[in-house]
């Protein structure tokens, strides 16, 4: 792979792995209830094991999975959360024996810290006698997510297992120690995934033009930040989900149920900043429901923006009609777009689906354009509404599926992925010896 823009970032190509046991952290964040509901970033990483096997480096794996910690700190301990599912797709991918080390977590505070019953199964690792060891859930440990001491003690406990860190996890951006602290004590790198996702989240900052981008989301004030900085580098911008509604209704002074006042004076800044620049394009055709229960029958019905005069008032606007995508403007704006970036789900999952499946169905027309979709929900609702679309995509240049859809928009938000604080502490920690 060729070298990422900042010279500075230590790549894993560059890292002496012979003999070595590597510390790699991943985000195969794809376990719920136990299960694994897509593989897709767990395979996205095999690369990067690949080539840490194949250069003599014995792999001990690390993720975090779900959110077992509560907001009193108490963290739970159990199967829904388990590393296992994961361990054993990679023993049937890879073909090789993976350990999963069991450690007694005190009470509902969870793991404290590594056992030294690991040594045996650390040996067993550099004689070859097994494949690979996965260690627990990443949040399953005191030290993990802590502003305490205790940080400082898991990040020790983590460095004396391995010689060498590599971190591959570019979904996971917040600083916990298996992210961030974890580089002052070993010598650190950026894995193949992470140079691949900063390579392409850099067509996203700096584009080929024109440059649309597409953004839904649940919240409209979670996605303030990113939306703003979004709307400066984009030519045209694509609205969808809560964050088309609330617009709506800062823009027509309409009421849509669901959307409340403050997110809708929110939205105020954004209707008074496209006044002088015209970048939004209204998709004009949308599904209004009676009910979130369902799609159903006579409780739903298409509405036209025509119909929004100040003052009315709507059920919910649940997704956008297939009918917009085919209207001139927003066809031929998609159509003649050199990269288009989409973090989208347009409809109220999983009965409203129209609009996700017509937009990507109409972006793939655009056989010339660089195609950027965020992870997360983007990628599960193109996959399961387009899986044909999708599997087409997969090997196609012109396509490329971020792992994690929210580090993108923080990096967008930041203008740089270098400023995100794992790449930043590899930057200013990575490949040195502590």
């Amino acid at each position: 792979m060729e070298q990422t823009t900042d010279p500075k970032l230590p790549l894993l190509q560059h890292a002496d792995v012979e003999n070595k046991i590597v510390l790699l952290r991943v985000d195969h964040n794809v376990v719920k209830k136990g299960a694994i509901q897509d593989p897709y970033r767990i395979d996205q990483t095999i690369g990067t094991i690949f080539n840490i096997v194949e250069r003599g480096g014995r792999p001990i794996f690390m993720t975090h999975i779900g959110r077992p910690r509560d907001k009193n700190g108490r963290i739970t301990v159990d199967k829904s959360t388990s590393v296992e599912p994961i361990a054993e797709y990679l023993e049937r991918k890879l073909h090789t024996k993976i350990f999963c080390p069991q450690f007694r977590p005190e009470g509902d505070r969870g793991i404290k810290s590594i056992d030294t019953s690991i040594n045996l199964a650390i040996r067993d690792l550099r004689e070859k006698r097994l494949g690979a060891i996965y260690l627990p859930n990443t949040r399953w440990f005191q030290g993990e997510e802590s502003e305490t001491d205790q940080r400082e003690a898991f990040a020790l406990q983590l460095a004396g297992l391995a010689d060498v860190y590599v971190n591959d996890a570019f979904g996971s951006w917040q600083p916990n120690v298996s992210t961030y602290d974890i580089t002052r004590y070993l010598p650190s790198f950026a894995g193949y995934l992470m140079q691949k996702e900063i390579k392409n989240l850099n067509q996203v900052l700096a584009p080929q033009r024109p440059f649309i981008a597409v953004v839904a989301g649940a919240k409209y004030n979670t996605k303030i930040g990113p939306l703003n900085e979004i709307y400066k580098k984009v030519d045209k911008l694509i609205l969808g989900g809560i964050i088309y509604n609330t617009y709506l209704c800062a823009r027509y002074g309409v009421e849509i149920k669901g959307i409340s006042p403050e997110d809708v004076e929110a939205a105020k800044n954004l209707v008074e900043m496209d006044k002088g620049h015209h970048k939004i394009m209204e998709l004009p055709y949308l599904y209004e429901s009676d009910t979130i229960e369902g799609k159903i029958e006579g409780r739903y019905r298409v509405r036209s923006l025509e119909e929004f005069n100040k003052g009315e008032k709507f059920n919910y606007i649940l997704d956008i009609a297939q009918e917009s995508f085919s209207d001139p403007s927003i066809s031929d704006a998609l159509y003649s777009a050199k990269t288009i970036f989409v973090n989208a789900v347009m409809g109220y999952t999983p009965h409203f689906t129209e609009g996700s499946a017509a937009l990507d169905s109409k972006i793939d027309h655009n056989t010339e354009a660089i195609k950027l979709y965020g992870g997360g929900d983007t990628l599960q609702e193109f996959k399961n509404l387009c899986p044909g679309l999708y599997l087409s995509t997969l090997d196609n240049s012109k396509y490329y599926f971020f792992t994690g859809g929210g580090t993108v928009l923080k990096a967008i938000e930041e203008g740089t992925p270098y400023g995100l604080d794992p790449v930043k502490a590899l930057i200013e920690n990575g490949g040195k010896r502590p």
